[in-house]
């Protein structure tokens, strides 16, 4: 009776599809007005149409209210239609009631109500309908299986979609193009592609969804290479590509970090007129982001007027990855200001960020954000902010957001000892790493790697040694940066002949890092023919790096073989290399300050250099002297940095100190190694104005104060 009272609403509606503009045939408008048609129009045909017809959901509850009227609820024909209707306008519940009222259910209405479960993500309603089929005794046919596929691929359910693929066989489907083609997809969904291909080589006929299907799920599943040799395949068998197997070309190339390849194909995408499709846009932005053409990226970027957050992540990780960390931090405001809701990746993005600006105080901006986020207890974020507060110079704050975090990882562990290992803490990270075993967590390669640093920062020759003959107990084979470490360790302690001999009893060919390693002790303990026959080999295999050609020339300037440097110099300038220019970043109120050495374009540099004459007099008085010996350590700019106190770090400390309250720690920044003279000048500075002092320099941190620095002087 509920249906008979809407029967008015049919009627009622009929202006309205006019209005809508909806194209409904004159004798459709004579059955309506005059409940009257042509013979030759029967009730199916015209309710059929009815139902095609109809774009709101108030249409199709009216001609279902009409059909009710003329007892025409039996009708499977139009039943089934009306299941489509609705669950292609959205309502699947309205879809699923007419589908229980209707008592004699054939493979059609069967497979409406899976499809409509289907299209609309509710893949587990789809399967249970499935197997509520086959208990009824319908036997499925080739329209049933590809939106059964397709939820268990989605869901994903590898078990029931094997069985799924069974009675594909037993229905005699095998040959079927559309249903293999869920098939292929459903194995690659659920990760195994090795099924997936052995079905993909016996099928007779492939259309472009086959060939898409096998590419795309080699490139979820981290087989990139495999997905672009079968898209040569693909093309030799002259498929045409569509959009789909685009993107996960173009992903394949990204992940190959093979960008020529990935411009070119962008080009063919520019030929096909596909350049504005947005999931290839998304792509795109995402392979020339993570490619290091982060400008290229913007422009992609920039064409979308509502970027989804897939393509925000894709910028601001890029900005991160290029080492643009200030455009990074930018791009996360924006998104913050704009209130898109961030993901753990694009969280974890912006943090990688702050620690590239390397400023505390945004550092600590970040840790706020996350902690009133939905982030605050995710230990990839927490894991993130260690490494964040740690490369902005603050352990103490690294190590209190690894006591909050419950949930700590291998990955967590690592990251606090890795901390306290360029933080030249040794001790602290052996503890640790104690107090890790004893939690139960098994070490992993990168925690060795923090822990040798840690060892050879702190000059703790036994604790690594032993620690690197561990790392086998745990089933850990050594990698360069072990060998590395080890090398760094017992050369920095003098033990020039036993690194060498360690060297030549690899198991692996030493690589740059190794010969890099001992090239760094021969100069600190001025072995040359040691150190010259490590420099050949890095010349062999590193022969574009200035600074293998820096140290052989300090190695030779610290004995005074005048000649040697000059060959040195020679052999840089018939090469084309040039050295570095060091500078020195200081954070004062959250803002950055560079300088250069003899850098005088300082808007303060007047006040800047009195207070560097001053320091220098107070230095003199207290009876420091500079090492002669840095005057001759730079190959190329040697003139600029013949007067010490005008290197780029000592004007930092000058301005830190005529911009900051006294007793304020500076932290300074310094893209270079820091020389003898300036290391042993800011000891004495941080007693004379008795504030501490924190250097990040190429290699490490260094805390000076009270006239110490915490490496020990063993850097």
């Amino acid at each position: 009776m509920r249906w008979i009272a809407k029967t008015n609403l049919c009627f009622k509606s009929i202006p309205a599809f006019s209005q809508r503009r909806i194209v409904v045939p004159e004798c459709l408008r004579r059955y309506l007005t005059l409940s009257s048609c042509p013979p030759e129009w029967s009730q199916d045909a015209v309710f059929a149409s009815l139902i095609d017809g109809s774009t709101h959901f108030s249409h199709l509850a009216g001609v279902h209210a009409k059909m009710t009227v003329l007892g025409l609820l039996e009708n499977s024909f139009l039943i089934t239609k009306l299941v489509h209707a609705c669950s292609n306008l959205g309502d699947v519940r309205y879809a699923r009631k007419l589908f229980d009222e209707f008592p004699l259910r054939d493979v059609f209405l069967w497979n409406a109500i899976v499809r409509g479960y289907s299209r609309h993500d509710m893949f587990a309603d789809a399967i249970v309908m499935y197997s509520r089929m086959l208990c009824a005794g319908v036997m499925p046919d080739g329209f049933t299986f590809p939106y059964v596929l397709k939820a268990c691929a989605a869901l994903p359910t590898l078990v029931i979609g094997r069985r799924v693929h069974g009675q594909v066989f037993r229905h005699g489907l095998e040959s079927d193009v559309f249903v293999q083609n869920g098939v292929v997809a459903l194995y690659t969904r659920c990760g195994d592609t090795a099924s997936a291909r052995m079905l993909f080589d016996r099928l007779g006929e492939r259309t472009v969804v086959t060939w898409t299907s096998l590419i795309s799920g080699y490139c979820q599943n981290g087989q990139p290479v495999v997905a672009l040799e079968l898209f040569h395949k693909m093309r030799e068998d002259d498929i045409y590509p569509d959009w789909i197997v685009l993107v996960s070309v173009l992903r394949a190339y990204s992940d190959i970090e093979d960008l020529e390849q990935g411009k070119s194909l962008h080009g063919c995408i520019i030929k096909m007129g596909l350049e504005d499709e947005p999931d290839l846009l998304i792509s795109l932005t995402s392979m020339y982001a993570k490619g290091g053409q982060v400008t290229v990226a913007r422009t992609f970027f920039d064409r979308m007027e509502k970027p989804c957050l897939i393509l925000w992540n894709a910028m601001i990780s890029g900005y991160a990855r290029s080492g643009h960390g200030e455009e990074a931090v930018e791009l996360f405001r924006n998104l913050v200001s704009l209130n898109v809701r961030p993901d753990s990746i694009t969280v974890s993005s912006a943090v990688l960020a702050c620690a590239l600006v390397g400023l505390l105080e945004l550092a600590r901006w970040m840790d706020a954000f996350v902690c009133q986020s939905d982030y605050s207890e995710d230990t990839i974020v927490n894991t993130a902010l260690i490494d964040m507060y740690s490369k902005c110079g603050s352990i103490q704050l690294a190590r209190e957001v690894f006591e909050r975090t419950e949930n700590k990882d291998v990955v967590m562990w690592s990251a606090m000892i890795g901390g306290y290992g360029i933080h030249g803490k040794g001790q602290e990270a052996i503890e640790l790493y104690r107090a890790m075993k004893k939690a139960g967590v098994h070490p992993n390669d990168v925690t060795f790697i923090g822990l040798l640093t840690a060892c050879n920062h702190s000059g703790l020759l036994k604790d690594g040694w032993h620690l690197f003959h561990h790392m086998r107990d745990y089933g850990i084979e050594p990698r360069h940066q072990h060998y590395s470490c080890v090398v760094d360790l017992l050369g920095r302690a003098g033990y020039l002949r036993e690194a060498y001999s360690f060297i030549l009893k690899m198991p692996i060919d030493p690589g740059v890092s190794v010969w890099g390693a001992l090239l760094s002790a021969c100069k600190t303990h001025r072995d040359v023919g040691l150190g010259e026959h490590a420099a050949i080999q890095l010349f062999s295999l590193d022969p574009n790096n200035i600074g293998h050609y820096v140290q052989l020339s300090n190695l030779y300037a610290s004995l005074r073989q005048w000649d040697e440097v000059a060959k040195i110099r020679v052999l840089v300038k018939e090469r084309g290399l040039s050295k570095d220019i060091s500078y020195s970043s200081i954070e004062v109120n959250g803002k950055l300050e560079t300088f250069r050495v003899g850098d005088n374009s300082h808007s303060r540099f007047d006040e800047i250099f009195e207070e560097l004459e001053r320091i220098e007099g107070r230095l003199k008085e207290s009876g420091f002297v500079n090492d002669a010996e840095s005057l001759t350590h730079d190959l190329i700019d040697e003139e600029k940095d013949r007067v010490l106190c005008s290197h780029s770090e000592r004007l930092a400390i000058s301005y830190g100190l005529i911009s900051t309250p006294p007793g304020a720690t500076l932290r300074i920044t310094k893209n270079l190694r820091a020389c003898v003279s300036c290391h042993a000048a800011t000891k004495f500075i941080s007693k004379l104005v008795c504030r501490e002092i924190v250097v990040r320099d190429a290699n490490r941190f260094h805390h000076f104060k009270d006239g110490v620095c915490s490496c020990g002087d063993y850097w």
